[in-house]
């Protein structure tokens, strides 16, 4: 169950974090992956890891906030490959309350967490019609739907990403293009050490165990948790599944009072 083998999977931000977890476990199962990453040189690294491990995977540098730059590099794969599977992955973070967010940090969040998605979707979709179908993931969080303290930014921007995923369901639904998001609470990435670290300098422990106690079931998610999830709704054995978002948040949503 959950094979990929010959379909082709692209993963934005697929080299660090959650995007590296997907894309290890998807090429495990058989696809091929193409990693689209702003850092050329992570790419680079996450491919050869993936290819030590016997996998079929390939490097892509991409600015997902440039459309002409999305829509030539989604193009030229395309022009080689039938593409199966879109995952939107990349995303940036941001602190910050309404009043405390400069415009800037706002427009860099908002080119990112939603132009950015919404530029994949824009360049993706055509060559998913001319297959004949295929399967779109979004990466929107529980910040979506629960008022996270300090998000403000970042919450907006992944309500759009929830909301883009409901309607590129609703619309594509003839094309037979499955769309689904998936909402995780912390997840224990180097992001999050390298935050505790500059925010709270001296007291790394202590931070991690209070972060990782804010969820409910006592620790924050893996990578490779969320990987899974991935895998399972990019699959034929989730081919019933579409306009959904996948909490994954070890009761954070339900379970705090």
């Amino acid at each position: 169950m959950f094979r990929l083998d010959n379909k082709v999977a692209l993963v934005t931000g697929g080299a660090s974090g959650i995007g590296l977890a997907i894309s290890k476990v998807f090429s495990s199962q058989g696809a091929e992956v193409h990693i689209l990453e702003i850092n050329e040189d992570q790419a680079k690294a996450a491919v050869e890891e993936i290819r030590a491990a016997g996998g079929r995977a390939h490097a892509h540098k991409l600015d997902i906030s440039n459309q002409a730059e999305v829509v030539k590099v989604i193009d030229g794969i395309a022009e080689n490959h039938k593409i199966d599977i879109f995952v939107n992955n990349a995303g940036i973070a941001h602190i910050g309350k309404a009043h405390t967010t400069p415009e800037a940090d706002f427009d860099r969040v908002v080119n990112v967490n939603i132009k950015g998605v919404y530029n994949c979707l824009f360049a993706t979709i055509p060559h998913l019609q001319k297959n004949g179908g295929g399967v779109i993931l979004n990466m929107a969080s529980i910040a979506a739907t629960v008022g996270i303290p300090d998000r403000f930014a970042y919450s907006a921007s992944k309500g759009a990403v929830y909301t883009m995923t409901l309607s590129v369901a609703r619309d594509y639904l003839a094309d037979h293009i499955r769309c689904n998001s998936i909402s995780p609470a912390r997840v224990h990435t180097p992001f999050v050490d390298g935050f505790i670290a500059k925010t709270y300098p001296g007291q790394e422990k202590e931070m991690f165990e209070k972060l990782s106690k804010t969820q409910p079931i006592g620790r924050m998610a893996k990578p490779e948790e969320i990987g899974a999830l991935a895998l399972y709704l990019c699959s034929d054995e989730a081919a019933f599944i579409t306009g959904c978002d996948y909490l994954i948040d070890g009761g954070f949503e339900k379970l705090n009072n």
